[in-house]
C-alpha cells in the first residue's frame, strides 16, 4: 500500500531555451552566481514540500557541470542545512556517488547528518554516471568491472562501520586500519566515532541496468532499490528479481516491499494539455541524458539529440511513447490516481512513491505540479488532506 510520498531534484538550473530547438546541452553555459542559485532552488522546494507534507525530499550529487544540469556537489551538507530550514521533511541521498568516496570519510559524514538532524537524512549510494566526475576524482567508471568491484568493497567497508563497534577490512582496494604501531600497541581493529544512532541504517540505490549481480548485491547488503522511469514489463521484471534475490539471502518480502517506484508527471486538465506542456521538458532530459548512455538509443539517435542540425529524419523517442508506458504520467489528477492504485494491485508490497523533477522544468512550475500533486492525488492514498 502506497503511504510515502516524495519528490526528486538533481540540482538543474536550466530553465530556458529548452527542447530539441533551445540551446544543445554541451553549449550552455552559466556564471557562478547562477550555478550557485541551485541551493536556494533547493531550500525553496524543500520548504515547499515541507508545507504541503510529503514526506522526504530526494537530492542528487554531482560535480563539475558549468551546463547548469546537475549542481549539487555535497549531499550531506546540503541536507544538514535543510533540515534546520524545515520542520518534518527527510532528505534522502540520491544518490553519493560512492566511488568518488573514500568510504570511511563517507561513513563519517553521514553518521553526523544522522545524529544532527535526528535521522533526518537517508543514506543512499550510487555508482555514478559521469565519466568526467568519477575518472577525474581517481575512480574507474569506463571500466564498468573495476567501477563494481570498487563500489561494492566500499559498501562493504561502509556498512562495516556503521554497524560494528570496532572493525577491520582486507581488500583488494582497502586495508583497514593501516598495519602501523599507535600509542603502544599494534593497530588491528578501527571504531568509527560516532557511527549513526538510527540503527539499522537505511540505504537505497538506483536499480538502472537490472543486472543479476547488481540486485544480488543488492539483496544480500539490505539495499533496498529506487526504480525510476521504467515502463512494464521491465518495472515487473526487475521488481520480481529484486523479490526472488532477497529470498534468496534469507528475507521474505510481498511484492514491491523494501522498493521505491520514481515516476516523471504532468497534471492538466487533459492528457493532451499535459502532454503539451511537459513536452519541451522530456525533450531536454533526453538532450542531457542521451549522450551519457542513459538511453537506448543508436549512435544516429545520440548524435542527432546532441546537434540539432543533424536531427531531420531520424526517429527519437516520444512523450506518448513515455506516457503509453507509464514512465511518464501525464493527464488529470484522476488519471493519475488511477494509475497509482494500478500500481498498488500489481505491486501490493510498494509503500513509496517518488516524483522526478525533469531537467529544465522551471522552479515555479515544479512547485505548482506538486501543490496539485498534493491536493489532488495524494489524499486519495491518505484518505485526508495532507496540508
Amino acid at each position: 500500500m502506497i503511504t510515502n510520498f516524495s519528490a526528486s531534484y538533481a540540482g538543474h538550473v536550466v530553465d530556458d531555451d529548452l527542447g530539441f530547438d533551445g540551446i544543445a546541452a554541451n553549449d550552455r553555459r552559466y556564471p557562478n552566481e547562477a550555478l550557485a542559485g541551485v541551493f536556494d532552488w533547493a531550500l525553496d522546494i524543500a520548504q515547499h514540500l515541507d508545507r504541503l507534507g510529503y514526506d522526504e525530499f530526494w537530492m542528487a550529487e554531482h560535480h563539475f557541470q558549468p551546463e547548469g544540469y546537475e549542481c549539487i556537489p555535497n549531499l550531506l551538507m546540503l541536507s544538514l542545512y535543510l533540515a534546520t530550514k524545515t520542520e518534518r521533511l527527510k532528505f534522502g541521498c540520491g544518490f553519493n556517488i560512492t566511488p568518488m568516496w573514500h568510504p570511511l570519510r563517507l561513513a563519517e559524514d553521514f553518521a553526523m547528518a544522522d545524529i544532527l538532524t535526528n535521522g533526518r537524512v537517508i543514506f543512499g549510494v550510487g555508482r555514478g554516471y559521469h565519466s568526467r566526475e568519477v575518472e577525474t576524482f581517481g575512480s574507474p567508471m569506463i571500466d564498468a568491472d573495476a567501477n563494481r568491484e570498487l563500489f561494492e568493497e566500499q559498501v562493504e567497508v561502509i556498512l562495516k562501520a556503521f554497524t560494528q563497534e570496532s572493525f577491520s577490512h582486507q581488500g583488494k582496494h582497502f586495508q583497514i586500519p593501516a598495519r602501523v604501531p599507535y600509542r603502544g600497541y599494534q593497530l588491528e581493529k578501527l571504531s568509527l566515532v560516532p557511527r549513526p544512532t538510527h540503527q539499522p541504517v537505511e540505504v537505497w540505490q538506483p536499480l538502472v541496468s537490472g543486472s543479476p549481480r547488481g540486485i544480488d548485491f543488492m539483496a544480500k547488503m539490505g539495499i533496498k532499490p529506487l526504480i525510476a522511469n521504467n515502463p512494464e514489463p521491465v518495472l515487473g521484471e526487475r521488481i520480481k528479481m529484486f523479490q526472488e534475490a532477497s529470498l534468496a539471502h534469507g528475507k521474505e518480502l510481498q511484492l514491491g516491499e523494501d522498493v521505491a517506484l520514481g515516476y516523471r508527471f504532468f497534471i492538466a486538465d487533459t492528457q493532451e494539455k499535459a502532454m503539451e506542456l511537459a513536452q519541451p521538458y522530456f525533450e531536454e532530459a533526453m538532450k542531457f541524458a542521451a549522450p551519457l548512455g542513459l538511453m537506448r538509443l543508436t549512435p544516429e539517435q545520440i548524435e542527432s539529440v546532441a546537434q540539432p542540425g543533424l536531427r531531420r529524419g531520424v526517429a527519437l523517442p516520444t512523450l506518448q511513447e513515455a506516457v503509453d508506458g507509464g514512465t511518464w504520467l501525464c493527464g488529470p489528477s484522476e488519471m493519475l490516481v488511477e494509475h497509482l492504485k494500478g500500481v498498488e494491485e500489481r505491486y501490493p508490497g510498494v509503500e513509496r512513491i517518488n516524483l522526478g523533477a525533469v531537467m529544465g522544468m522551471p522552479r515555479e512550475v515544479f512547485k505548482d505540479q506538486l501543490s496539485k500533486f498534493a491536493e489532488e492525488v495524494m489524499p486519495a492514498f491518505s484518505g485526508k488532506s495532507r496540508q
